[in-house]
């Protein structure tokens, strides 16, 4: 076959070495805009995969997760929403492999792929169809899905992606492909205090589960079991819980009454550490927390951030690449919160966010360095006034222990290479001080 690849980023490359072979051709595009695509000629080829961020302009195309759902043997455990889909992926499959460790059903595998950076053509073909495949799904690998995972997880959805997707119904289009095609004996489990989460999971033709959950004495021993910070956490967990009992056609509570699964359940969760640069702990020095958030990308990111650390005296490093959004709620989420006390701007949109604003308020830096260093003497100073002096490895409780949390809100390719270039910087930083 003579196959083109439009875009030659992770699952393009993963794409090209699946396919190239003494049987196939494979041309892979780069660095081209979507007017570029009309002088590809690709009408000569007899098959073409778009990248996730390339439009799907022609209904014949294909793309690494069309086809894996064309061709997969294993049953899929979908995720999608703007944000938490990753943390969910991964509780989901941390929970799955201690039941399976723990069972008669050791040889089955689980996989996980997707947008957390797994290309899923790489299990394609290894994996059977006892083992279990759990798949973080981005609108853009979602945008002409036209079949849906067995079990289907939609968290809250907020606006994201405009710089792609043709507008906020275009976006909302993609992620309902999750449910759309789902059939009746299929499951799916969506967050019931969002209005486009519900309307997407209310989608599905199999059955239909919503969390938050009720508070069980064992669902909120499980919660309390989860060492990684935020309220949101605790909501991912609940529908990482919902997932893997529906993926077993058991209710949660009857799932959970089962004293065996729910020790493995527990034991799963109390040892699930977080994904990098998901308001990561990175360490504590002179009485402040520093905290790597550098997966936020968006606004919702740093809404979720801030909740996080509500109660506490916050200095905000955030900024980045400019696409040309509407930073309207940003910026009022920013200056109209109390307890933050500062927010140090970098990158592009520095200027955007603080025009207008109190200058007591914020302060622009040209540097990551310069920014991790202004926020550390202005947190060291409020540690400092609340009487708090500590230099430990763990994070403390004391609600008057300010906080470094970088949330940038923004891309960042304006500065880095990618999210987890600027956070492994951030944290580099961090840690020589």
């Amino acid at each position: 076959m003579n196959i083109a690849i439009l875009g030659s980023g992770v699952e393009g490359k993963a794409l090209k070495e699946y396919f190239l072979s003494d049987e196939n051709s494979v041309r892979v595009f780069d660095n081209f805009s979507d007017e570029d695509l009309k002088t590809f000629q690709l009408e000569d080829f007899d098959l073409v995969f778009r990248s996730p961020s390339v439009r799907p302009l022609d209904s014949s195309w294909s793309s690494m997760t069309k086809y894996f759902f064309d061709h997969k043997k294993s049953k899929v455990i979908g995720v999608t929403g703007t944000k938490g889909k990753g943390t969910t992926c991964s509780l989901i499959k941390a929970i799955l492999e201690e039941i399976i460790k723990n069972s008669e059903w050791t040889s089955r595998n689980v996989y996980l792929v997707g947008n957390i950076g797994n290309p899923s053509i790489k299990v394609l073909d290894q994996a059977t169809e006892d083992d279990i495949i759990v798949f973080e799904m981005s609108s853009f690998q979602l945008w002409d899905l036209e079949k849906s995972p067995e079990v289907a997880v939609v968290l809250r959805v907020e606006q994201d992606h405009l710089d792609r997707h043709f507008n906020l119904e275009d976006y909302h289009n993609a992620k309902a492909n999750i449910a759309r095609y789902q059939t009746p004996d299929n499951c799916c489990v969506f967050y019931n205090n969002n209005e486009t989460s519900e309307k997407i999971g209310k989608m599905s033709e199999g059955t239909k589960l919503t969390y938050p959950v009720a508070k069980t004495e064992k669902v909120i021993e499980i919660l309390d079991s989860l060492n990684v910070p935020g309220e949101h956490n605790r909501e991912n967990l609940e529908a990482a819980l919902l997932a893997v009992a529906s993926f077993f056609k058991k209710d949660l509570n009857e799932f959970l009454n089962d004293a065996k699964i729910f020790e493995n359940v527990k034991t799963a969760v109390k040892n699930f550490q977080g994904l990098p640069h998901r308001i990561q702990f990175v360490r504590e020095l002179n009485g402040v927390r520093y905290f790597d958030d550098n997966y936020s990308s968006a606004f919702p990111a740093l809404d979720v951030a801030l909740k996080t650390f509500e109660k506490d005296p916050i200095i905000l490093i955030a900024g980045g690449k400019d696409r040309g959004l509407d930073l309207t709620e940003m910026k009022r989420r920013i200056f109209d919160t109390k307890n933050l006390k500062k927010v140090i701007l970098i990158g592009e949109t520095a200027k955007r966010l603080s025009e207008n604003e109190d200058p007591e308020k914020f302060e622009i830096v040209e540097t990551l360095e310069d920014a991790v260093n202004e926020a550390r003497a202005l947190a060291e100073k409020i540690a400092d006034d609340t009487g708090s002096n500590y230099d430990l490895c763990l994070p403390v409780t004391n609600p008057l222990s300010p906080v470094v949390l970088m949330s940038p809100g923004a891309a960042s390719f304006d500065m880095f290479e990618n999210f987890e270039d600027r956070g492994k910087k951030f944290q580099a930083i961090v840690n020589k001080m």
